[in-house]
């Protein structure tokens, strides 16, 4: 395995980006600040608690991992070939040392707590133990892992909610599954009739894998099988989405129904208010790390 560095411009981080996966070959490609941990560090994205940022950083560093050094030195004898990557400049091509790169993905999930009894365990670990209610999940290409703090905020309000609710919750939509966290979190707490849905096939398809494994009764599909009315809707996506589907998704709460709402940073809490307002009055019921979980309940 073999790593190219290249030094890019705003500009070009993109492009250089695109033409190294779509053309050139490389396995993987990622884009880091080349200032970071400088005076020059310039935060992007809007992280929580601050205002959105600039769309790039003055100077990225573009990495790219090829199966050998002919291939990644050929990939960038033609990239800087190009009129266009002028300003690009080749930093380094350098043989990595073997890995195990599976343990060296797994070492990076742990158990996550979410209360003191209920947990979120990587397959490969052992479950610790004060865990009592345990979902067993594995890392894939569904957002979902309980390691982020959207996540274990709707998982904290059903376990914290369970006890007093759970017997109405006789159907659950879960908008947005991702991994199904949320809807196998659901079903450990006493939660029937789970409908888990994403746009996204192979979120569908982690959500019936995740299933099966925690033994969790649901089912998953595209967003067209939700249907009807819910005593609890959870989504956990992001604030623009969430705002655009205000309607849809008070329209599944039933009377007597709760809503969860998150992947809202703390500055957004007023427009996710403002866009449910014709339907549902949301509060924040719970923060951590500049997000907030937003809820809302019909009254019966």
């Amino acid at each position: 395995m073999v790593e190219l560095l290249l030094l890019c411009p705003q500009d070009e981080a993109e492009s250089v980006s695109d033409a190294l996966m779509d053309e050139l070959g490389a396995l993987s490609v990622s884009v880091e600040d080349a200032d970071a941990d400088t005076e020059a560090e310039r935060a992007l994205f809007g992280e929580p608690g601050m205002p959105v940022a600039r769309s790039g950083w003055d100077r990225s560093i573009v990495k790219a991992l090829f199966d050998d050094g002919d291939v990644a030195q050929e990939a960038a004898d033609l990239l800087l070939a190009q009129d266009w990557a002028s300003a690009v400049q080749l930093q380094s091509i350098t043989p990595l040392a073997d890995q195990d790169w599976v343990r060296l993905t797994q070492s990076q999930f742990t158990p996550v707590p979410v209360t003191p009894d209920f947990w979120v365990v990587p397959s490969w670990h052992e479950t610790p133990a004060e865990a009592k209610r345990v979902i067993r999940l594995d890392p894939g290409m569904a957002f979902g892992t309980g390691t982020h703090p959207t996540t274990r905020m709707c998982l904290r309000w059903i376990a914290q909610h369970a006890a007093e609710r759970s017997a109405r919750w006789s159907r659950v939509l879960d908008y947005g599954c991702g991994s199904g966290i949320l809807a196998i979190g659901a079903a450990l707490h006493g939660a029937r009739g789970i409908e888990a849905v994403d746009i996204d096939p192979d979120a569908v398809q982690a959500t019936i894998d995740n299933a099966r494994d925690n033994e969790a009764a649901l089912q998953a599909g595209l967003p067209d099988i939700a249907r009807g009315e819910y005593p609890l809707v959870l989504a956990n996506i992001l604030a623009t989405p969430l705002k655009l589907m205000a309607p849809l998704l008070c329209a599944h709460v039933q009377a007597g129904g709760d809503l969860v709402l998150a992947g809202i940073l703390e500055r957004q809490a007023d427009e996710l208010t403002e866009a449910y307002a014709p339907w549902l009055t949301l509060a924040t019921s719970d923060a951590e790390d500049g997000w907030i979980l937003m809820t809302a309940h019909r009254p019966a």
